[in-house]
């Protein structure tokens, strides 16, 4: 049986894929090729779970900035299983202005120590291999390259490590509003990434519920202790996805984006159109959403709803206080 393949593999291989076409690959293609998804594939169908994944996968990609693109051929409208997914290299290379001194390259070269040609897994070989015989070519050298280096909050890996081993884990939570941190005692199911953030989901043993947890809430080392748990039928990655994914959708910002600017390119890629110009944004959580856009200063105007308003202001007026208010 190979082994799981991570989140960041799954969309660092799609992202590769997307780049490498310049005409497309439908969702059969993808789930079928791509390394974290074929893995999971059943040719004869019974894959709804994968093409949830795969959504999901989409909706992360854009919140981080890159152009997915959608391609529907005239005479496949309405036919889903025929779309095509890529990402256009033109609109995802740097601007043409942008330039670099020999110091700044002699940086980048260094960091580039921390990409390996070659680094695929036979896994991976496997998947490109799958994807020439589909008539899809790739570019070699950007296949090849694989990153060594991952970002994740520290409670990453013991959560990991207790998920594996089925015991109860103690840490301190940090609440939005809140200026105590909390002890859960909390019987860990699942890690699952979500809006490009790591949550853990599982029983929160004092309040006796499911619960899902953001992992960079999580104040101080995470403790695995001895004490054992059972773990329960079902899919629980998936129901705390499904969670996650209602919330999602049940909070809605309406926005007004100044145009050419960071805020329309960030913030109008996450979005839908709505009436009068402005932009329709879902998101997970409010408060740090409100960091989110109140990074982006007057660049964006939030019209609702009035909580998010509010927090944004707050954020605001701490800046200005913190440089010493309006000095004229």
């Amino acid at each position: 049986m190979p082994a799981a393949v991570s989140n960041e593999e799954r969309l660092f291989s799609l992202v590769l894929a997307l780049l490498a076409t310049e005409t497309g690959l439908t969702k059969a293609d993808i789930l079928s090729s791509v390394q974290g998804y074929r893995q999971r594939y059943r040719p004869n169908g019974g894959n709804a779970s994968l093409e949830r994944q795969f959504e999901r996968d989409k909706e992360d990609i854009r919140d981080l900035g890159v152009p997915l693109e959608s391609i529907e051929l005239p005479a496949d409208q309405g036919a889903v299983q025929y779309t095509r997914y890529r990402i256009p290299k033109g609109e995802y290379d740097l601007p043409a202005d942008v330039t670099f001194t020999p110091q700044e390259i002699a940086l980048l070269d260094l960091a580039a120590l921390a990409w390996r040609e070659g680094s695929l897994s036979g896994e991976s070989r496997r998947a490109l291999l799958k994807l020439r015989s589909l008539g899809i070519e790739s570019e070699e050298p950007l296949i090849g390259f694989a990153p060594r280096l991952r970002a994740r909050d520290a409670a990453f890996d013991p959560l990991r490590a207790a998920i594996e081993h089925r015991h109860v884990v103690v840490f301190g939570y940090l609440k939005p509003g809140e200026d105590r941190v909390r002890k859960r005692r909390v019987a860990p199911l699942a890690l699952v990434q979500f809006g490009g953030r790591w949550h853990v989901h599982g029983v929160d043993l004092g309040a006796r519920a499911r619960r899902t947890f953001l992992l960079s809430r999580i104040a101080g080392a995470v403790e695995e202790t001895a004490e054992g748990f059972e773990t329960p039928d079902g899919e629980p990655a998936e129901e705390a996805l499904d969670g996650l994914t209602a919330v999602f959708a049940a909070n809605r910002a309406l926005l007004e984006l100044q145009p050419d600017t960071d805020a329309a390119a960030r913030l109008g890629s996450r979005g839908e159109p709505a009436a009068e110009g402005r932009v329709a944004v879902h998101y997970t959580d409010l408060a740090l959403f409100a960091d989110d856009v109140a990074a982006f200063g007057p660049e964006v105007l939030v019209l609702e709803p009035q909580e998010l308003v509010d927090a944004v202001r707050e954020r605001l007026a701490a800046v200005v206080a913190a440089h010493g208010g309006d000095r004229g």
